[in-house]
């Protein structure tokens, strides 16, 4: 089935995904970033006290998507997308009202737990749960929405910041999740009962069991599984070396003599090729499968890093940004259709929210790990090389969990 059959044939679900994953910029940092002058100045933080409150709201809302997370197994998807919508419009509204910085402090946590994280995992969660043939191409069509909300949203809070000022464009925010998105998200979900029946005939997911259809991991056995931990690495190379490296942008720039405005046009090869990586690997996984894809999707990555460290020369910038998209467009659909394939769907909310809070806490800590390492004399250099060690080892250990056989330990099916 080509791209094209496949979208007509679902178009209503698939556009949901991409609109939940587009909502979640809101919470994302290339979003909140864009008013971190206004908020330091209105609240008279410097920039490490501002750096530690999102630190701080960050690392609070990966602990929390733990336990969010899991209930999109228990409830009804229009709800779970009713409530999570809610919470990025009151994050957005306390924003725009927040007299005190522990209010700010809230707000963040608010858009973090339930834009960045919620959105996303509940974006990726659908697709992977409600497709069976095709989930290849419903988790990198829904991913679409990402490289979309990066593109569309900071030029348009720039534009409506000169009008309305930061806090009107916070407000403004909050209307439209709940004016717009909110009856958009339900009106996609139309006939959402269908899906449910199908899924509970062929898992038994609504009752809890796992008599119909493949085996259905619940979140208990998967975190005995010694797989789940050697694919760790694999899961967290992406994210975690594209945020500590695009954090320190301005440093890259310095170190390779590099104008930043150069760099920083080079951004485009990196949203360009992050969507041929969706639409690529979304084929790919459906032929070959996401575990078939493991040994490869980080290896672009790797050559962009290779890039990084080999040359100085301001072209090397184009190169190094492409490969790096081209992994990014990969992970998320080589990923979005793992855990579907190694421990079913009837626990997948559950699982992925694990994982989606292993995500968020990684993303918190490199760039100051990274920032570290660079205060202690390290080149970038250097660090693209330790970087690109760190995919080579995560690779392997990949490969060796493919491998392993399938354990199902006593007692594992209680929940965790």
């Amino acid at each position: 089935m080509t791209y094209l059959e496949f979208i007509l044939g679902n178009r209503r679900f698939l556009v949901f995904g991409v609109a939940a994953a587009a909502l979640s910029g809101f919470g994302q940092t290339f979003f909140i970033s864009l008013f971190g002058g206004q908020i330091r100045a209105g609240f008279d933080l410097s920039h490490g006290e501002f750096g530690a409150l999102y630190s701080a709201a960050t690392l609070v809302s990966g602990l929390s998507i733990v336990s969010a997370g899991r209930q999109m197994d228990r409830m009804d998807l229009r709800a779970f997308a009713a409530l999570v919508t809610l919470g990025v419009a009151m994050g957005c509204l306390l924003m725009a009202t927040a007299g005190t910085v522990w209010l700010v402090a809230l707000a963040m946590f608010l858009l973090r737990l339930t834009g960045q994280g919620l959105m996303t995992h509940m974006a990726f969660t659908s697709m992977g749960r409600f497709f069976e043939t095709g989930r290849g191409k419903a988790v990198s069509i829904a991913g679409m929405g990402m490289p979309l909300a990066e593109a569309a949203l900071p030029p348009l809070a720039v534009a409506v910041t000169a009008a309305a000022g930061w806090r009107g464009t916070w407000a403004l925010a909050a209307g439209f999740m709940l004016v717009v998105a909110l009856p958009l998200l339900q009106g996609l979900l139309s006939g959402h009962g269908a899906r449910k029946r199908w899924l509970h005939d062929r898992t038994g997911a609504e009752v809890g069991t796992d008599s119909a259809g493949p085996r259905q991991w619940r979140r208990g056995e998967v975190l005995r599984d010694p797989r789940f931990y050697l694919l760790l690495p694999a899961v967290l190379a992406a994210p975690l070396i594209v945020t500590a490296l695009f954090f320190h942008q301005v440093h890259v720039a310095e170190a390779k003599g590099w104008e930043l405005s150069w760099l920083a046009a080079s951004f485009t090869a990196f949203a360009a090729t992050h969507v041929v990586g969706l639409l690529v690997f979304g084929e790919v996984v459906d032929r070959a499968g996401a575990r078939g894809m493991l040994p490869y999707f980080l290896l672009p990555m790797a050559g962009g890093l290779v890039v990084l460290a080999t040359f100085a020369d301001p072209w090397a910038a184009w190169p190094y940004m492409a490969l790096m998209g081209l992994t990014m467009g990969g992970t998320g659909t080589v990923l979005g259709a793992l855990w579907p394939e190694l421990y079913g769907v009837a626990h997948l909310g559950a699982i992925r929210a694990v994982v989606q809070a292993a995500m968020v806490l990684s993303t918190a800590v490199s760039p100051v790990a990274a920032g570290v390492l660079l205060d202690q004399g390290w080149s970038v250099t250097v660090l693209a090389l330790v970087l690109c060690a760190y995919i080579a080892v995560a690779t392997a250990l990949a490969v060796v969990a493919l491998r392993l056989p399938v354990v199902r330990y006593p007692g594992s099916s209680t929940e965790v």
